[in-house]
């Protein structure tokens, strides 16, 4: 086996493993909304809703983004293989996490009157935010476990903690919906919580990390980084949960709350369905870029190889939503968000220029160039926001799909260009064939679910899903060798 095809088959394992772990959590999530939906009601469910993104909006200001900047510091010690070196990095980080988590327990528990007034428009929550402040803390605990395992490459542990977590937090959580209805919903996230913290906290203490003494001054010195980084990409998340809460509320203004919950859900079909490849992919991805981030050459390669993955997996599977989206709608939803395919189709054919610049991207990351980082996200961030508004105010929510589109085909000029001048990076021949053959693929499709009539549409359509396809398997073949593991399977 060559060298590369190695670094193929590393890919895809990682991918596989978390596709399957977010397929899950996706699962469940369905699974704990149905039982929100029954047991507590509209009701429930809003205070729920509030009660989590109040929270969530503190932690995102006090956990200072060390759930993605640390991955880099902990992938790149965990690169020289030092021991002593390792139990630095990590020793410092954990130091990080406690002190971060006990400031978003501390300004969640001070600002518990405020964030009652301001979510609900009395003080009747008070108390509610003051017990869910701990959940800040074990959050930020449960996600340094987990940095840990990620930055570490133990992939397995770091899926097994994400599966039971998820698991075990809905066998939790329902009963005590059903036991106490509304008056269930702080203890049930309360209980979430704890149960990843200490999930989390037996998996990493299955990875042997040597004892370091750190002085203060040590530690500070060593975390700066990681908090420097993270702040930055908190600036980052804060910017784009603040886009796209304008987009909601302008189609609130100009159009009506039913067009919101049709954006959402339209979004929800690309974003999580459809991102769960990137997500699968970037729990893997991020630490093995950082740990070649000092060579331009070997980033190249490592960039260049995901995006090839990333794309040859991907292509098909936005086929069959362009071709069968009328029937995934139904499904996943019911008739009445038929009004969302449109959308769909137009943001299907942004995803490719998205699956190539996600790919780029996180470069800017793995270097640990925060400022170029923010910079680069907040320019892409305003002309998305300028672009949804313009699409939607002139063509409705096809006009967010358009405008999603043309947002990250520019995306895509924009980091590669910014990654051409500062890391020499250029995409190989290889993966510009790819993006052609698959795009002029969909393109096809594209123009065969708008213009042609049924059931031809859908036979065209099917052979395009069949085309595209069989070119991924014999690429992909090409790269990990999967005719000759199948053979291999067979004759054992």
């Amino acid at each position: 086996m060559t060298e590369q095809q190695t670094s193929y088959r590393q890919i895809m394992k990682a991918t596989s493993i978390f596709g399957g772990v977010q397929v899950f959590t996706i699962i469940i999530s369905i699974i704990r909304s149905k039982f929100v939906a029954v047991l507590l009601g509209p009701v429930g469910m809003g205070i729920l809703g509030l009660l989590t993104s109040a929270t969530g909006i503190i932690s995102s200001l006090t956990n200072f983004g060390l759930g993605t900047s640390a991955v880099k510091d902990i992938a790149s010690a965990f690169g020289t293989g030092d021991e002593k070196r390792i139990g630095i990095v990590v020793t410092a980080f954990r130091r990080m996490v406690w002190i971060t988590g006990l400031l978003g327990l501390i300004v969640t528990g001070i600002l518990s009157p405020l964030l009652s007034q301001l979510t609900f428009g009395n003080k009747d929550y008070t108390f509610a935010f003051l017990f869910l402040s701990v959940t800040l803390l074990f959050n930020q605990l449960s996600s340094g476990q987990l940095v840990l395992l990620q930055g570490m490459r133990k992939l397995r542990y770091l899926a097994k903690a994400n599966i039971t977590g998820s698991a075990i937090g809905l066998v939790v959580t329902i009963p005590l919906y059903y036991i106490w209805g509304i008056d269930g919903i702080v203890p049930g996230i309360i209980g979430t919580g704890l149960v990843s913290l200490l999930l989390s906290w037996y998996f990493a203490r299955k990875v042997r990390i040597t004892r370091i003494i750190l002085n203060p001054k040590q530690t500070f010195a060593e975390g700066k980084n990681m908090l420097g980084m993270g702040f930055m990409i908190s600036l980052s998340g804060l910017l784009t949960v603040a886009a796209s809460y304008v987009v909601r509320i302008f189609i609130g203004r100009i159009g009506s709350v039913e067009q919101v919950g049709l954006y959402t859900a339209g979004f929800a079909i690309i974003n999580t369905y459809v991102g769960l490849i990137f997500n699968a992919m970037a729990t893997d991805y991020y630490p093995r870029l950082s740990a070649v981030s000092q060579d331009n050459k070997l980033c190249k390669k490592t960039i260049n190889q995901q995006a090839e993955i990333a794309l040859l997996i991907l292509a098909p599977i936005l086929i069959i939503f362009l071709v069968f989206i009328n029937w995934v709608v139904i499904l996943l939803y019911s008739n009445k968000f038929i009004a969302v395919n449109e959308m769909v189709y137009w943001a299907a054919m942004g995803m490719f220029f998205k699956a190539a610049s996600w790919s780029i991207a996180f470069i800017f990351l793995a270097k640990g160039v925060g400022k170029l980082f923010f910079w680069n996200e907040l320019i892409a961030n305003i002309y998305l926001l300028g672009f949804n508004l313009l699409g939607y105010y002139f063509w409705g929510l096809t006009g967010l799909g358009i405008s999603f589109a043309i947002a990250y085909i520019l995306y895509l000029v924009q980091v590669y260009i910014v990654s051409k001048i500062k890391f020499a990076f250029t995409f190989d021949r290889t993966f510009i064939n790819i993006f052609i053959i698959q795009f002029g693929i969909a393109l096809v499709g594209f123009l065969v679910v708008k213009y042609m009539y049924q059931p031809y549409n859908y036979i065209l359509g099917a052979i395009l899903i069949l085309v595209s396809g069989f070119y991924s398997l014999i690429e992909l073949d090409k790269r990990l060798g999967l005719l000759s593991i199948l053979k291999k399977y067979r004759h054992s």
